[in-house]
């Protein structure tokens, strides 16, 4: 595996799922004032900085880094709304996964999930816009296995557009039985949409973080 020296102690420090995700919890997002990105693991901690997909592709790698698979798990969500990428861990053989996100739900998940779409599922609920409609709608039919990869994803200075076209296109499952109309769904709560406009991060003057 490819390592950055000056990054390398502290890898060594996060060697556990909680260690990653409280480390993911003090970077800012990554609102994309300029364009959008997909950076490396090297280039988000350097920046301090990560939207999902950033920080799920640096939890991988401090994982591998630790002897676990790197892995990922895709949400996709109906027109409208914004896809999610978390990493998978297991621990006793049940699921976890670790998430960068900026609001109070979609968060981590402790590793208490028999299979990928119970815990696929258990965002489903929280998944939803401000007007309360429910808007996920696949997942990753399997963990996302970034070994297929070479390691240079590791330090790359360019976007990891690879991986990200990849996890995109890999097989979903969907979650809507065949011939159930989303409009079925039932609105979330207005207590649940307030809770669901907090957000950790808030954009800056001028785009800034």
């Amino acid at each position: 595996m490819r390592t950055f020296p000056n990054e390398l102690a502290i890898f060594k420090k996060l060697d556990t799922p909680q260690k990653v995700q409280d480390l993911l919890d003090t970077f800012r997002i990554n609102f994309e004032p300029n364009d959008d990105t997909c950076r490396s693991p090297l280039v988000v901690l350097e920046r301090r900085e990560a939207h999902c997909i950033e920080g799920a592709l640096l939890a991988a790698a401090i994982f591998w880094f630790h002897g676990r698979e790197p892995l990922l798990l895709d949400l996709k969500t109906a027109k409208g709304d914004f896809d999610h990428v978390v990493a998978l861990f297991k621990e006793h053989g049940r699921w976890g996964a670790v998430s960068k996100t900026n609001h109070a739900v979609l968060r981590y998940r402790d590793p208490v999930y028999k299979d990928i779409r119970e815990l696929a599922m258990s965002y489903f609920n929280e998944y939803f816009l401000d007007t309360g409609v429910k808007t996920l709608r696949s997942f990753s039919d399997k963990p996302f296995d970034l070994l297929k990869f070479d390691d240079a994803w590791l330090t790359s200075r360019k976007n990891l557009w690879e991986i990200h076209d990849a996890l995109d296109s890999a097989p979903h499952t969907q979650i809507l039985p065949r011939g159930f109309s989303p409009k079925k769904l039932r609105l979330a709560d207005p207590i649940e949409i307030k809770a669901g406009k907090i957000v950790e991060w808030k954009r800056g003057r001028k785009g800034k973080v």
